[in-house]
């Protein structure tokens, strides 16, 4: 069960339209004011959302050329949350994250495509890895805009990405069966995800 929201990962590829930058710009991950979600079906009757605070990278803007937008983010699997301590500890257990053997979860871009300007959109490839699995997914994100300077003298990105994993590719495992032969926790896990980027106003 792991849900991006991710991921604020990379999404970059889009604080396209009405950019106030004028060239390439890397910022770094706001993680106050980022989100990493994900939800999963739980019985086949419920959605279980679950966050995770630990959050870390960078994204290069360029609004002249989106597609050669990139960054990277690094998750810390201990820092999940799903508001129930007992499943926290199972999620971060062998059955699901390994959370001591593999502490960190990861993205890395490798493209951008089907840019729309008009609606600043477009999908984002990259590799994620779980535990020691790693794999490409594609992320759909829209940016939300640049600011160019906050009161304190720093200039902000934004962007959101969603997207959809299958958790047992990434040998999240466990897999107990209902009677009715469904699994308890689904395989398929929605990623939403939330990223601010910062950076010196002007530099």
């Amino acid at each position: 069960m792991f849900q991006f929201k991710t991921l604020r990962l990379s999404a970059f590829a889009t604080v396209l339209a009405g950019a106030l930058s004028v060239g390439a710009a890397e910022y770094t991950i706001d993680a106050s004011h980022s989100d990493v979600l994900f939800k999963v079906k739980h019985m086949g009757i419920s959605t279980v959302t679950g966050s995770f605070s630990e959050i870390s990278g960078t994204f290069n803007v360029d609004p002249k050329n989106v597609k050669a937008t990139t960054g990277s983010a690094v998750i810390k699997v201990a820092s999940v949350n799903t508001n129930n301590a007992k499943r926290d500890g199972h999620l971060k257990s062998d059955d699901f994250f390994n959370a001591e053997q593999f502490p960190e979860i990861k993205f890395v871009s490798k493209s951008v495509r089907k840019v729309n300007m008009k609606d600043s959109t477009a999908e984002l490839v990259g590799d994620l890895t779980i535990r020691d699995v790693t794999k490409e997914i594609v992320l759909k994100v829209k940016g939300t805009g640049i600011l160019a300077k906050d009161p304190w003298g720093m200039e902000r990105a934004a962007f959101t990405a969603t997207g959809r994993i299958n958790r047992l590719d990434f040998n999240l495992k466990w897999s107990a069966l209902l009677e009715s032969g469904g699994m308890v926790v689904a395989p398929e896990v929605d990623l939403v995800l939330a990223f601010e980027g910062v950076r010196p106003a002007g530099k």
